[in-house]
């Protein structure tokens, strides 16, 4: 835009009138540029644009039955863009006092009243839980050895009870039962006298937590959820996006079970805190992908806005919560020699086998079609019509012989190139983008002619991230670093184990029942045989 808010509430009839033929006719050219591209902002869309498909009006959508494109289709190239944030809504300003109630100037200010820290007061009423089960099985826990002199205990010692508590955990059923059912265990620690006269009791297993990004959250088995019932938990917050509350209500009125809201946020937070560990082994992962999809999108902190990155293969997924610039792609990707799928971002241009969605590409091509400029236009139906033929050819390689495809296209690639470099300093903006962009990545854009079995989009990061986008959307991001670290962590092992063709919550159960334990955490389960 030319012409900013300030200057237009300057202009009226009577300047306009005031001035003389060559001056009217600049400002007319200045105006007449910024309808253009009022108009083209108008006009853009999911197709031609970065906006997200929710951005489309009721009555613009398709009707119901009516099937959008695939995503999975290459020729179309359909890429969907989530990095548009969301906007953040403002609180009003409360009003000042009215005059009446107003302090004078000359009255001494009062001390401000401390904030009130949330949660249970010093001094209030303690409440304990009120929901007891009839349990299904008592486990009694005796020490093996006497803690003194070290002996191991005769299973007839005299022993007696001292703690215990209920623990409550999710059964899966099997083929002849199938169905989820809640099994309730009373869990007791008994105190055993040793020969030696010295009594020893038995403890509850606790795991230990080395990242201090999660604390003060502790693993232990003195848990009332059990392993199962925490998987659910984490199943129905992230990938069925249920707040906390909504977790509450649906546990309450299905299960029959009374959780709270405290206890259902260590749950998630312990069973981050749990596959921690697997972290390094999903990293190492990355690293060792042949070819690796990468894109971000905007991510809400508190009151900071960062962003939530993904890296995925055929075998892995990883989502980090970072600020965007280049140090990320140092610290998670130290010594990837694979090739890289991004989009035209600045950050990934040091890596030297990239490859680039060519999605982004004709949808940029697109809104200049759409566009007012000539000029624009003209560039906007080359850049479409070279990437169809291409498109074309790159499918039709696939399924035939061998082809030298950058010989047999070498005269429309490079009449491409030559218009990329006649318009590198164009008036039009966007004519001007494009064609830098394609120029500055022309090799990336243009190498997988050397190999047609690449993809031509970047629709596995895409696809990976929309889920995510959605729930963002809901939950409006997290509140801290513990939270954007935690979410992080589950959605990385249970999009791994997807991509695995493995079941996650099974998986994930067995982690959180050996971390609470205080043993090593099990490896990530092999991909099944075929991927």
């Amino acid at each position: 835009m030319h012409l900013s808010d300030h200057i237009l509430c300057q202009l009226d009839e009577t300047y306009v009138q005031a001035l003389d033929e060559a001056r009217l006719r600049g400002l007319s050219l200045r105006l007449l540029e910024d309808l253009k591209e009022a108009r083209e902002r108008l006009r853009q869309n999911p197709a031609n644009s970065s906006r997200p498909p929710s951005s489309r009006a009721p009555w613009e959508r398709p009707p119901a039955g009516d099937e959008e494109p695939s995503d999975d289709a290459e020729a179309s190239l359909p890429a969907q863009d989530q990095d548009a944030p969301d906007a953040a809504s403002a609180s009003p300003e409360e009003p000042p006092d009215p005059p009446e109630t107003q302090a004078p100037e000359h009255a001494a200010s009062k001390p401000e009243k401390p904030k009130r820290k949330p949660g249970k007061q010093p001094g209030a009423p303690g409440f304990g839980r009120t929901q007891v089960f009839k349990a299904h099985e008592t486990i009694i826990h005796r020490p093996e050895t006497c803690a003194a002199c070290a002996e191991a205990l005769p299973a007839d010692a005299p022993s007696v009870a001292y703690a215990g508590f209920q623990s409550v955990d999710l059964q899966w059923g099997d083929a002849e039962q199938p169905g989820l059912h809640l099994r309730i265990t009373d869990q007791r620690f008994h105190d055993t006298l040793c020969g030696c006269g010295h009594h020893t009791r038995a403890r509850p297993g606790e795991g230990r937590v080395d990242d201090p990004t999660l604390e003060p959250v502790a693993l232990s088995e003195w848990r009332l959820v059990g392993p199962g019932l925490a998987t659910l938990i984490v199943a129905l917050h992230l990938r069925f996006r249920m707040s906390r509350r909504r977790l509450r209500e649906f546990l309450h009125d299905w299960l029959g079970l009374s959780l709270s809201v405290g206890t259902l946020d260590r749950t998630l937070r312990e069973a981050a805190a749990a596959a921690a560990p697997l972290e390094n082994e999903l990293i190492e992962a990355v690293v060792a992908s042949e070819l690796l999809h990468a894109d971000e999108t905007s991510w809400p902190q508190g009151a900071d806005l960062l962003w939530l990155w993904v890296f995925t293969s055929a075998t892995v997924t990883l989502f980090v919560v970072a600020k965007r610039g280049r140090e990320v792609l140092d610290r998670l990707l130290p010594g990837f020699t694979g090739w890289l799928m991004s989009d035209g971002w600045q950050a990934y241009r040091h890596l030297p086998q990239r490859l680039r969605c060519w999605a982004h590409l004709t949808r940029k091509a697109q809104g200049l079609i759409d566009s007012d400029d000539r000029e624009a236009q003209a560039f906007g139906h080359q850049v479409q019509r070279a990437f169809d033929t291409l498109i074309g050819a790159i499918h039709a390689a696939r399924a035939g012989p061998p082809v030298d495809l950058p010989r047999l296209h070498a005269e429309l690639l490079a009449e491409l190139h030559a218009a990329c470099v006649r318009l590198l300093g164009h008036r039009h903006a966007k004519t001007r983008a494009l064609a830098v962009e394609l120029w500055n990545d022309w090799d990336a854009i243009f190498r997988v002619l050397e190999n047609p079995q690449w993809p031509l989009t970047n629709n596995d990061a895409e696809r990976a991230l929309r889920h995510w986008v959605i729930a963002r959307r809901i939950m409006m991001g997290t509140r801290g670093e513990a939270g954007s670290r935690a979410f992080t962590l589950l959605a990385s092992v249970i999009d791994t184990c997807r991509k695995r063709c493995h079941v996650p919550w099974l998986y994930l159960a067995g982690v959180i029942a050996e971390r609470r334990a205080g043993r090593a955490a099990a490896p990530l389960l092999a991909p099944m045989p075929g991927l």
